[in-house]
C-alpha cells in the first residue's frame, strides 16, 4: 500500500491512512508519534468504494498553534466521526463517538427521513451541542444549533432565503433501475414546476453525467445522493433548463466496472452504453421524456462520456461536450483512473477514443473549452481537432472557445456565453419535434 494521510491527535494518538488503488483497499493504523518503539494497532481496514461501511471521517479541532487535530472526548478514549450515512433509502448524514480502544462506536445523531441534515462540527468536546445544516427540496440550507441532551427543539440560526423562488416547485426524484447485467443504478430525474405526466406528456429531456470506475459490481450498485437536498439551480450544471420547460436526469449512473483482475476499461464502451440505455428506456417508460428528444452532456470526463455515447449509440439527439478529452493517443501515460501506458493497452486507448469513431457521430454536438485549460489531460488541442473531425467527415458540430478560462469556468460573461450556447443547441436541435414523412394522398399511393 501506499501512504494516504494523517490524522494528527496527541503524543500518544495520529491516526494513519495507506491506501492502494488497484483494489480500492485501506487500512488506518492508530500510531503513538512520541513513542516510536510502540507497534501500530491496526483501527480500520476496507474498501473505500464501501459507501455503505463508510464510518465518516474525523472531527478535528484547533489546537493552540491554529493546526488541525484530532477532537477527542474529556477521558480521551474516543474520537468523532461524522459522515454521510448512505444507505439503500439515501444519504442520511450522521455523527458518531468512536471508542480508541476497540473501534465501537455510539451514535449521536443520524439525519431523519424527512430532510437532510449534515453535522457541521461540535461545540464542545463532549458531544453535547452541535451545529447542523439543515435542507429540504425546497429550502435552502440553513445552520441550526441542536442540545443532543436534552428534548428541545433545534434552533434556527441562519435564515439565508431561496435564492430562485421561481423554481421552488421544480419537481425531484431519486430514481432505480436496472441495466442489462443487473447492475442497480440511480439517477435524479428533476420536472418543470407544474408538470403532470398524464396531463402534458413527454418532455424534451437533457441527461448530465460522469462516469466512475469500479472493482466491484456491488459497489457500483450502492445508492448514491439524498431526495430530499435542496434543488440547488446552478450555472454549471444542467438544472438552468428547467426554465425552458426540459426534464433533467442528473447524475445518472454511469459504472464501469473491472472486478477481479479484469481493467474496467477494457469493457468501456460497452458498459458505458449499457448505462446510457438503461437510463433512457426508465425515464421513457415513465412517461416525462420524449425518446426523440433526449440530449447528453458533461464536463471534463462527462464530455469525454458524451461523444463516445454519440459515437457508439443512437439514443441521443444531441451532444453537449464541455472541456473534455476526445483522443487518448494525446495523454499516452494514463488517464483518470486507467494506469497502464499507451504502449500497455493501445486496442483500449484506440476502442476508447471517440476522435477514433468520429465518423460515426451523427447527432449534433456542441463542443465549449476555456483557451487556457491548463488541465493535463484536457488541453485545448483535444476539442479542436475534434470538431475538425466531426465537421470534415460531414457531421454537425460548434466550437466555442472561451477566452482567458481554465478546465472551469470563471468569468461572469464566459458563464453566460455557456449558458446561452447550451440554451441555443437544446432549442435548435433538442426541443423541436422530430421531422416525420407525411402521409400519401390517397390518389398518389395508389399510382405508386
Amino acid at each position: 500500500m501506499r501512504y494516504s494521510g494523517i490524522h494528527w491527535g496527541r503524543g500518544d494518538l495520529a491516526l494513519l491512512t495507506e491506501y492502494w488503488w488497484r483494489n480500492r483497499q485501506f487500512k488506518t493504523w492508530q500510531i503513538a508519534p512520541d513513542k516510536p518503539n510502540q507497534a501500530p494497532r491496526l483501527f480500520e481496514a476496507g474498501s473505500s468504494e464501501d459507501r455503505y461501511a463508510d464510518k465518516g471521517s474525523p472531527v478535528l479541532r484547533q489546537d493552540a498553534r491554529g493546526r488541525s487535530v484530532l477532537l477527542t472526548s474529556p477521558d480521551g478514549g474516543s474520537i468523532y466521526r461524522i459522515g454521510m450515512g448512505a444507505s439503500p433509502e439515501g444519504d442520511r448524514p450522521f455523527l458518531d463517538r468512536q471508542r480508541l480502544v476497540d473501534g465501537k462506536t455510539e451514535r449521536l445523531f443520524h439525519s431523519t427521513g424527512e430532510q437532510f441534515e449534515y453535522p457541521v462540527g461540535l461545540l464542545d468536546a463532549e458531544g453535547k451541542r452541535i451545529i447542523t445544516s439543515r435542507e429540504t427540496p425546497s429550502e435552502r440550507p440553513n445552520f441550526w444549533l441542536r442540545d443532543l441532551s436534552a428534548t428541545d427543539k433545534p434552533r434556527a440560526l441562519t435564515q439565508f432565503p431561496h435564492p430562485t423562488p421561481q423554481l421552488r416547485q421544480v419537481q425531484k426524484e431519486l430514481i432505480r433501475y436496472q441495466r442489462a447485467d443487473g447492475v442497480a443504478l440511480t439517477g435524479t430525474l428533476y420536472l418543470p414546476p407544474g408538470y403532470v405526466a398524464e396531463r402534458d406528456g413527454p418532455l424534451p429531456l437533457l441527461m448530465w453525467a460522469y462516469p466512475g470506475e469500479f472493482k466491484s459490481a456491488a459497489a457500483a450498485s450502492q445508492v448514491s445522493g439524498s431526495p430530499y437536498r435542496f434543488n440547488n439551480i446552478s450555472y454549471w450544471g444542467a438544472l438552468p433548463y428547467l426554465a425552458e420547460g426540459y426534464a433533467v436526469l442528473d447524475n445518472p449512473s454511469m459504472p464501469i466496472i473491472g472486478e477481479g483482475d479484469a481493467e474496467p476499461n477494457d469493457s468501456y464502451v460497452q458498459q458505458l452504453r449499457a448505462n446510457a440505455e438503461a437510463a433512457v428506456e426508465e425515464v421513457v417508460r415513465r412517461g416525462v421524456a420524449d425518446r426523440q428528444r433526449i440530449a447528453v452532456g458533461g464536463h471534463s470526463y462527462g464530455a469525454f462520456m458524451t461523444a463516445n455515447l454519440l459515437a457508439h449509440t443512437g439514443l441521443f439527439r444531441a451532444g453537449i461536450a464541455r472541456s473534455g478529452a476526445y483522443n487518448r493517443t494525446l495523454t499516452p501515460f494514463g488517464f483518470q483512473a486507467e494506469e497502464r501506458n499507451f504502449w500497455q493497452a493501445s486496442d483500449t486507448y484506440a476502442a476508447m477514443s471517440p476522435f477514433f469513431h468520429a465518423d460515426k457521430i451523427k447527432a449534433p454536438i456542441l463542443f465549449i473549452h476555456g483557451e487556457q485549460d491548463n488541465n493535463a489531460g484536457t488541453f485545448p488541442m483535444q476539442s479542436e481537432r475534434m470538431y475538425q473531425a466531426v465537421r470534415g467527415l460531414g457531421g454537425q458540430a460548434r466550437l466555442v472557445m472561451l477566452p482567458n478560462e481554465s478546465h472551469g469556468y470563471r468569468a461572469r460573461e464566459s458563464i453566460l456565453t455557456m449558458m446561452a450556447e447550451t440554451h441555443d443547441w437544446l432549442e435548435q436541435h433538442v426541443k423541436p419535434a422530430p421531422q416525420t414523412e407525411k402521409p400519401k394522398a390517397q390518389n398518389q399511393a395508389s399510382a405508386d
